[in-house]
């Protein structure tokens, strides 16, 4: 991997200055010292935080409005999300182009971080988002800290990104996304699954898989793997480099004696030297037994203490929009409203029986925003067959996120697979005039795309509605 020496620059500007990832990039970089500057297409909340920590972001796509301090190709990098692609029109992008500046993609700048640090990086279909999260808050509260650069933001941080100034050490959530992952370096590399995804990248699941068997190989020498048991992947590991397994019933690293009551989740965390008694997880749903098994075992190998670990689990309150909960209220019939990312199938089906299992005997709803139009496309009936097991399904519009629509599909061809008796679509705006009139009881919302925009006021109507 090429390495990018970085101090010869004064200045970076990124295009797409308002995603996740791009935004912890942003805070470490202005963090040592550098000038930040942006575009987005839209302002949003992180955006406006953004620019009050000191990153000046434009709205439009157009080189005037480029900051001077940007003007020049000697001080100025760019870095360009791997959302635009090189046939989507950008003007500011082919600007910088066609001028000399050096345009790099988010994953390798990531992936000059990693080279120079012990990475412990988290990918898979779903779980990377918590796990690292996870991970980087051991590794923080429990003094050995890190840089973290996460997918989502931390609910005990309110941010995304962790800054250490000390630590060899460096949390990653390693995106499969355009094959951002394979420019990383890992020390250390967690594999949480692979169920095919982003086939509008890769073409078939075959490709999928290679893609992550590729990323295993990219583990230094030294290093570890530690991957889901029972998944399809094949590792390719250099010599030098452990392999070790987790699951929640088995493998190296698995949990036992779960226990489970009064809102509690507590087990016992079984390791290749050691069992570690009594861990409590912060946000006690069923997934996170299993989330929670694979950032301690990351922990473990560079030797996050026991209390450590117990205590940072405990205290965990999950990433933003993962699992959150906006509306609880007390009483057994108090009326809940829970948040969740969920945008695979094999997310949502998590994040409905998750649900399900806190709330077995209570009437659940389910609002769902489709992601992408190849996703939907690729994964109807799959995303079909998790919506049935609410009693009530309401689907938005598909969130186009980066693609032009595909003639056919629409949020309709999941809904005509839903089993459910109750079943709908809503534009945006219909959804929120209709909500206070319905009656709901326990309301999940999910998806990855704009439908977080709207929970204050779905949150708001739910708290009318007429029971």
């Amino acid at each position: 991997m090429e390495l990018i020496d970085i101090e010869q620059y004064d200045s970076l500007f990124f295009v797409g200055a308002g995603g996740i990832g791009m935004a912890a990039l942003e805070r470490y970089f202005l963090m040592h010292g550098k000038r930040i500057a942006g575009y987005d297409r839209t302002p949003s909340d992180l955006t406006r935080e953004l620019i009050h920590e000191g990153v000046e972001i434009v709205y439009e796509d157009d080189p005037n409005f480029i900051p001077g301090y940007c003007l020049d190709p000697k001080n100025t990098l760019v870095v360009i999300t791997a959302a635009i692609k090189d046939e989507t029109p950008c003007a500011l992008r082919d600007y910088f182009r066609d001028r000399g500046f050096l345009v790099i993609k988010r994953a390798k700048l990531l992936g000059m971080i990693t080279a120079h640090s012990k990475a412990l990086c988290f990918a898979g279909t779903h779980g990377k988002t918590t796990t690292s999260g996870m991970a980087a808050h051991i590794l923080h509260s429990s003094g050995i800290g890190c840089n973290a650069f996460l997918g989502g933001e931390l609910r005990n941080y309110d941010s995304n990104f962790l800054l250490s100034a000390t630590s060899p050490y460096s949390v990653i959530e390693a995106d499969e996304y355009d094959r951002s992952f394979h420019h990383l370096r890992p020390h250390i590399a967690v594999v949480t699954s692979t169920d095919p995804d982003h086939l509008d990248i890769y073409g078939n699941a075959e490709n999928y898989l290679e893609s992550f068997a590729h990323f295993t190989e990219l583990i230094q020498p030294g290093g570890a793997l530690i991957v889901h048991t029972g998944l399809a992947l094949k590792p390719r590991v250099a010599d030098g480099v452990k392999i070790y397994t987790y699951s929640r019933n088995e493998g190296d690293f698995h949990a036992v004696n779960i226990r489970k009551g009064d809102g509690e989740i507590i087990f016992d965390l079984v390791t290749p030297w050691e069992t570690v008694a009594d861990i409590s997880l912060g946000v006690p749903v069923d997934i996170n037994i299993e989330n929670a098994v694979a950032a301690m075992a990351a922990c473990r190998l560079v030797d996050a203490p026991h209390d450590g670990m117990r205590q940072a689990i405990a205290s965990f309150l999950g990433a933003k929009r993962r699992f959150e909960f906006w509306l609880k209220e007390p009483g057994k019939q108090g009326r809940v409203m829970i948040d969740d990312y969920a945008h695979h199938p094999d997310e949502l089906r998590a994040s409905i029986s998750s649900v399900r299992d806190l709330y077995s005997d209570r009437r659940l709803t389910v609002i769902f925003q489709p992601h992408l139009y190849s996703r939907t496309r690729d994964f109807a009936p799959a995303f079909a067959e998790a919506l049935s097991l609410a009693d009530e399904v309401i689907l938005l519009p598909i969130y186009p996120a980066r693609e032009e629509p595909i003639p056919g599909v629409t949020s309709e061809i999941i809904l005509e697979k839903v089993t459910s008796i109750k079943k709908c679509i809503y534009s945006k705006e219909n959804l929120i005039k209709s909500i206070h009139l319905s009656n709901f009881d326990v309301l999940l919302t999910a998806g990855a795309g704009d439908i977080a925009n709207l929970l204050p006021e779905i949150c708001d109507e739910f708290k009318k509605q007429e029971r």
